[in-house]
This record gives C-alpha cells, sequence and structure tokens, in this order.
C-alpha cells in the first residue's frame, strides 16, 4: 500500500535529520521525551562499534549492557527535561561491552518548536585521551613538587652545616682579621638560608605575596643577627605592592640581606636607643623602589671608593642589574639610605 502524503512528509524529515546527523563528526544521538533514540550518527555506530538495530528505539538506559543506567545519568536527564536550552556537561566513566573503559562528556540540547514534543539532542564527546594526559600531568607536578621539597631540604641542611663549620674554625683561629672575616662568612650563610627559607614558605604559587615575604624574611635576618638586649637594632618593613616571580624575589631577598648586613656592620658602631632599619618596597604598575635606610652615623662623603664598595656593595649591584634596575645611595649625618629603582623604560616605536 503506497504510503500517505503525510506519511512521506515524516520519512522525508526524518532522512533529513538522519543526513544533517551524519555530518556531525562526535557521537550523536536525538532522544524522544522518553529517552529512546530516534537517530543516531555514524561516528556513534563507529566509534561504539554498534550496529543501528542495538540502537534505534531503544531507551538510553537499555543500550549496551545498560552503562548509561547510572543515578547520576538519570539525574542530569530529570535536570534538563525541565530546564530550557542547553543543559551542563556530565562526565560518565564506564567499562564498554567492545571498545573497554572510556570517559565521555554528555552535552544536552532541548529541541525547541511547536513539533519537536520533549526531543533532546545529546552529543557524546570522548575524553578519555584527554583525562589520561591530566592525570599524567597531575602525576608529574606530584613528582616535580616532591623533587623540589627534598632538593630545598637538603639546600637547607647543606647551609646549616656550612654555618656551624665556619663558626667552628672562627672559633679556632688566632688571627682576629681571619676571625672577623669567618664570622662575616658565618652571617651571610645563614642570611642566604633565611632567603631560601622564606621564599620556600612563600612560594606555593608562581606569584610571590612581597607582603608576607619581606616581612617574614627580615624577621628572620632580625632573629639570626641582632642580639635580644636593650638598645637593639628595630628592624621595620612597608611594602605598597602585590606580588612578583620567584625569581625577582630571590634577588630582592639577597639585596635586602646585603644592605642590612652592611647597616648592622657600619651604621652603628655604639650602642644607642632608637637604632632601626627601615625595609620600604613601593611599587606602581611595573616601575618599583627598594629602599634599605638606617638611622646611624652615616658618611661623611661618597667618593669613588664608597660607590666601587666591597664585595656586598658589587653583589648589590649585580642583583640589582639583573632585575633591570639601578642603585642610588644618599648618606647624611642622620643615617645612609640605599635604594634599588626599576623605571619600565617605554617601548621603541
Amino acid at each position: 500500500m503506497p504510503s500517505s502524503a503525510p506519511q512521506r512528509g515524516i520519512e522525508a524529515s526524518h532522512a533529513l535529520a538522519q543526513a544533517i546527523v551524519d555530518t556531525v563528526r562526535e557521537p550523536l544521538l536525538v532522544l524522544d521525551k522518553d529517552l529512546c533514540v530516534i537517530v543516531a550518527s555514524q561516528s556513534l555506530y563507529r566509534d561504539f562499534e554498534v550496529d543501528p538495530s542495538e540502537t534505534l528505539g531503544r531507551s538510553l538506559y537499555e543500550l549496551g549492557e545498560r552503562q548509561w543506567d547510572i543515578p547520576s545519568l538519570r539525574v542530569f536527564f530529570d535536570r534538563a527535561k525541565l530546564d530550557e536550552g542547553v543543559a551542563g556537561d556530565c562526565e560518565v566513566e564506564r567499562e564498554f561491552p567492545r571498545i573497554g573503559n572510556r570517559i565521555f562528556l554528555l552535552n544536552v540540547r532541548k529541541l525547541l518548536g511547536p513539533d519537536s514534543d520533549g526531543a533532546m539532542l545529546v552529543t557524546v564527546n570522548d575524553v578519555t585521551q584527554r583525562r589520561a594526559i591530566e592525570r599524567e600531568r597531575d602525576e608529574l607536578l606530584k613528582q616535580k613538587q616532591m623533587l623540589l621539597e627534598e632538593m630545598e631540604h637538603r639546600v637547607s641542611n647543606s647551609l646549616q652545616i656550612i654555618a656551624s663549620i665556619l663558626l667552628m674554625k672562627a672559633r679556632a683561629v688566632n688571627s682576629e682579621e681571619t676571625r672577623a672575616y669567618l664570622h662575616d662568612a658565618h652571617k651571610r650563610v645563614l642570611a642566604v638560608a633565611a632567603v631560601q627559607k622564606q621564599l620556600h614558605a612563600s612560594t606555593s604559587a608562581e606569584a610571590v605575596l612581597l607582603e608576607l615575604y619581606l616581612t617574614q624574611l627580615c624577621g628572620s635576618l632580625a632573629g639570626a643577627m641582632i642580639p635580644e638586649e636593650e638598645g637593639a637594632v628595630a628592624i621595620s618593613v612597608t611594602v605598597s605592592g602585590g606580588k612578583t616571580t620567584s625569581s625577582a624575589a630571590v634577588s630582592l631577598g639577597l639585596i635586602i640581606t646585603e644592605l642590612v648586613i652592611n647597616a648592622l656592620k657600619h651604621a652603628f658602631p655604639a650602642p644607642q636607643l632608637g637604632r632601626a632599619i627601615i625595609v620600604a618596597y613601593e611599587a606602581e604598575s611595573s616601575d618599583w623602589t627598594l629602599t634599605v635606610a638606617d638611622n646611624g652615623i652615616g658618611k661623611s662623603h661618597l667618593g669613588p671608593a664608597d660607590v666601587k664598595g666591597g664585595l656586598g656593595t658589587s653583589l648589590v649591584n649585580a642583583l640589582a642589574t639583573q632585575l633591570d634596575a639601578h642603585v642610588s645611595t644618599k648618606s647624611s649625618a642622620a643615617g645612609t639610605s640605599v635604594s634599588i629603582i626599576h623605571l619600565e623604560r617605554p617601548k621603541a616605536v
């Protein structure tokens, strides 16, 4: 018996829908309001290694060995029936009879219109390989973190051992000059250990929070180098600026360490009340200034010898160059101030 015109129209619409669905590269289903399969793409048959006879007209929950019949997916589709438009992704990890373990993201779009009758378009995106790569990456990151923590632990222990050896040697030598050099080296090693310790505590993320980092660093320096006595030098920190990279934080920490050591050695030759060292960091956009100032005796002049300086001054200049900054020193009877200034150069047009 020949098909009626309405029947032929339905068949033509179905054929057109099937042709459109088959152009989609990822597996795709059209479900009716009862979640039975109306149309499935050729990519779905191919990727799941199933036949149309095993798919068309069957409930989604009955496909295969009922891999889709899980509580989370039922809740997802119940919500999709109520919502207008698109339902968010639902991730499913299951063992499928012919293709093994797979992880899929299902996305549902409710078909709108007078003739849709609650039908839904379902895309099935295989993310198995992506998730495997993500898990491998996460595992590698965990291993990297463990190696970094082990390395930092070893570095910290090594610095403490070196500091102890220097102190023992200082006690054993007879030369006052040699003893002074060894004590100076001992302080520098302790200072580097303080930088390393505080940086490790501050770099759980890529960027280092400067206020926390510099405050803790200066606290460690004070505890390691300033005796607890009346009239001891006080170190204060003010920070106006947010974050920096870990490599820049290392350089800033070493600069502060050198300048604080220098101030403790030369700024206060005699005990007195009110002795202070101020560490200040100010940033505006990409420009910033780090200043270490004291209220000590200052210098009567700043000649070539002062500019050239010793090992500490050379180290500060080298670190400032690494930061693309320059050093400015001011001194008077009211104290000495050393600033590390970074100004972003305008780009050439």
